[in-house]
């Protein structure tokens, strides 16, 4: 990475509902309970009493940076009655980030929200946008000395999700994160460009109640999938990019920074995206092992946006191989490299994810670069954490 910035975020990313444990107040938890095929979160890996611990590993290692999510339904766990003591646990792992001398990036909505909220009919009743506007005007109240903030996490994938789930929940299929494809690539289904909208009206609201109340910098993180087409497939690949994820990168261009969150890419035809065939390096979520997906899908970002700067929030495997995981992981860094060399703004790389967590209804597929037994939650830094620790601190990228 050749004129690396001397402020450029190294780190890892969480999601609270994925590691916290007991998110008894949630519409992820509630789902849990009677959606087939869906397992339960529970304790998951109990990181809300042990974040210290968590933080302490990555800075520990070498690395600067810690995304992880304030949780809606901890903080609102009843329309407009607001926790103090959720507030302080929230700013107490701020303090902590940064006297670990991680630079927080703090994420206001991680697909889960109150209860309450999706009884209410979710984000496509007419007062979804001011419960949302309430909650994050009281959470900026604990963001002082917050550099960076996320609205709303990969809000293509948050429209996707209601289709899904109503299938799941009235019996018509079991329930399969789009997180999760299985052991060959599914075909997603196109987010609903009216949720998307409104999901952006969301996110309009909570930048401007940001800037207004805080110092820190605003965006939202994006699915990026790489899609790709041959040239007599392109008038396609235009129409499914913008519905998929264009439509929420020209959402924010008015923000600060742009989350890109890659993984793999997928090809699409005149039908639309095509399944990835089964292959032996396929990764355990059965998508193409492409770790060229984060150039392709940074470049990507940068120009639907105007050249807004880049934050990697996400980039990873899911691999029982962490040899695999750090290959991968220096193969993805090249191609960012390469990215930045010719021109694209990157602030910083967070990996998805610091640790093995509950992948939405899902255990199996491992991403951390720390294993948790979760029996006893005990922490296991795997060699990739050292790894990617020592890259930071070298300040040098990755190797050839």
């Amino acid at each position: 990475m050749n004129g690396i910035p001397p402020d450029f975020l190294w780190g890892a990313s969480t999601a609270p509902h994925q590691i916290e444990g007991n998110n008894v107040n949630s519409d992820w938890w509630a789902r849990e309970q009677v959606t087939p095929g869906m397992a339960l979160s529970g304790d998951a890996i109990d990181s809300y009493h042990r974040y210290g611990e968590d933080m302490r590993l990555l800075a520990d290692a070498g690395l600067n940076a810690y995304r992880f999510g304030i949780e809606w339904a901890r903080i609102e766990p009843i329309p407009g009655h607001f926790s103090k003591a959720e507030l302080a646990h929230y700013r107490r792992m701020i303090d902590t980030a940064i006297g670990l001398g991680l630079t927080p990036v703090v994420t206001l909505q991680h697909f889960s929200t109150p209860k309450w909220f999706a009884d209410e009919g979710s984000w496509m009743v007419e007062s979804a946008i001011d419960r949302f506007a309430s909650y994050v005007t009281t959470a900026t109240s604990i963001l002082e000395g917050v550099e960076w903030v996320c609205t709303i996490n990969e809000p293509n994938m948050l429209a996707m999700m209601g289709t899904m789930m109503k299938a799941a929940e009235s019996g018509d299929a079991d329930w399969q994160s789009p997180t999760v494809e299985g052991d060959v690539q599914m075909v997603l289904p196109p987010p609903d460009p009216e949720v998307g909208r409104r999901l952006a009206r969301a996110h309009d609201a909570a930048r401007e109640i940001l800037r207004e109340r805080t110092d820190a910098k605003v965006g939202w993180t994006i699915a990026n999938q790489a899609l790709t087409a041959r040239p007599e497939h392109e008038a396609r690949l235009v129409e499914e990019r913008y519905v998929r994820e264009d439509l929420y990168l020209e959402a924010a261009r008015n923000d600060d920074f742009i989350g890109v969150q890659a993984y793999s890419t997928q090809e699409v035809d005149e039908n639309g995206p095509v399944p990835h065939a089964p292959h032996p390096d396929n990764t355990l979520v059965g998508t193409a092992y492409r770790p060229d997906s984060l150039g392709m899908a940074v470049r990507h970002a940068w120009k639907v946006t105007d050249g807004l700067p880049v934050l990697v929030t996400e980039n990873g495997i899911a691999t029982d191989d962490d040899t695999r995981r750090i290959a991968y992981t220096n193969e993805a860094l090249q191609h960012l490299s390469t990215a930045m060399d010719d021109g694209v703004d990157v602030r910083g790389y967070l990996h998805w994810s610091a640790l093995d967590n509950y992948e939405w209804g899902h255990w199996e597929p491992t991403f951390g670069l720390i294993a948790v037994d979760r029996e006893t939650f005990e922490r296991r830094p795997k060699p990739s954490l050292a790894w990617l620790g020592n890259l930071a601190r070298s300040g040098k990228g990755p190797t050839s």
